[in-house]
């Protein structure tokens, strides 16, 4: 189904952080951008879809506007509002904001550290562009921290703190269908396991909470009301994200998952995790009974690597890109 395609070598290796790729599509130019993290540094990578020319940009952890740090970064990810795109990294001293080609940085918020030093480390992970102007990003407190973003230019604003989690957000995702009838637009996940489903606007409305048993979601998904979310048992579980009625649990990988992603339009799942198996499922909705199904499609093994981001790189589910721990490559793999 799937066949590897040639890698794309990155200018250093991939940390071992959940959700650890993110990927652009940009249409117009033939371009897909990369991005994954290492240590305080963000390996980019803009590919041209004929395969000949790539561009490396490295973006650092910063303290405010202009230092550079040693703070590590727990995330990148590309938020695409209607308006237009962002790169958001996430660290341990705050929040960058930089145009999509990490060209200018556009915003920077401070976290708050604890005035005596605590046990509990400080850092924000996270992050999900909501509907027209809207990107939250979560924190270590279980705080998630809602960004008005304006269609052009830095003005950028906190407007609202959720507080409803009380252990570290690890992931958060918003509704990918383009379907305007769902309801909830956004689903945050931490550490224990907690979800917490969400109705974004001028004040976001709390619509659920889904317990975890103490077991860390590692990575979540938000596709047609539902709620997909892979553990750290392995598993992953498709809840109706409204009322939190569980759909299907499938024992997926034999070890901790790192990365889901989902393609919208014809509603693939893939799943990555520490057992070095990549697997594409397929996710179909019955209307009438308003249940979902997962099968198995395809699964690919990439040898002796610990694999720690995993994405589609477009609507369809017709490519795929793979990052590992330690590994300077991305490695991709297209249909056919």
């Amino acid at each position: 189904m799937y066949h590897k395609e040639k890698s794309i070598q990155i200018k250093s290796s991939a940390s071992a952080l959940y959700n650890n790729l993110s990927v652009l599509r940009i249409a117009p130019r033939s371009l897909t951008y990369f991005a994954v993290v290492h240590a305080n540094v963000v390996n980019m990578v803009s590919a041209s879809w004929d395969g000949l020319n790539y561009s490396h940009r490295q973006l650092q952890s910063k303290e405010g506007t202009v230092a550079t740090s040693s703070s590590l970064i727990m995330q990148a990810a590309w938020c695409v509002l209607p308006s237009r795109d962002l790169l958001v990294l996430t660290s341990q001293q705050g929040i960058q904001m930089y145009e999509s080609d990490g060209s200018i940085m556009v915003y920077w918020h401070a976290l708050d550290s604890p005035e005596t030093p605590t046990a509990q480390a400080v850092f924000a992970r996270g992050i999900a562009a909501v509907k027209e102007k809207y990107i939250c990003v979560g924190t270590s407190s279980g705080s998630v921290l809602v960004f008005d973003i304006p269609s052009k230019g830095s003005n950028i604003t906190l407007s609202e703190v959720l507080e409803e989690h009380k252990d570290s957000i690890t992931d958060m995702a918003s509704e990918c269908s383009g379907s305007q009838e769902c309801i909830a637009d956004l689903v945050s996940a931490d550490d224990s396991g907690l979800l917490c489903i969400w109705k974004s606007g001028e004040d976001f409305q709390l619509l659920n909470k889904i317990p975890g048993f103490d077991m860390t979601c590692s990575s979540v998904k938000l596709w047609k009301g539902t709620v997909v979310a892979g553990y750290g048992t392995g598993q992953i579980r498709l809840y109706e994200a409204v009322t939190g009625i569980l759909h299907a649990e499938v024992n997926a990988h034999a070890r901790w998952i790192y990365s889901l992603d989902v393609a919208p339009f014809s509603g693939l799942l893939l799943s990555a995790a520490e057992d070095s198996l990549v697997r594409v499922w397929h996710l179909t909705m019955t209307p009438e009974t308003n249940s979902v199904e997962i099968d198995h499609m395809y699964n690919e093994c990439v040898t002796d690597t610990q694999i720690c981001g995993a994405k589609f790189c477009d609507g369809d589910g017709y490519a795929f890109a793979v990052t590992g721990y330690d590994l300077t490559e991305i490695i991709r793999y297209t249909q056919g």
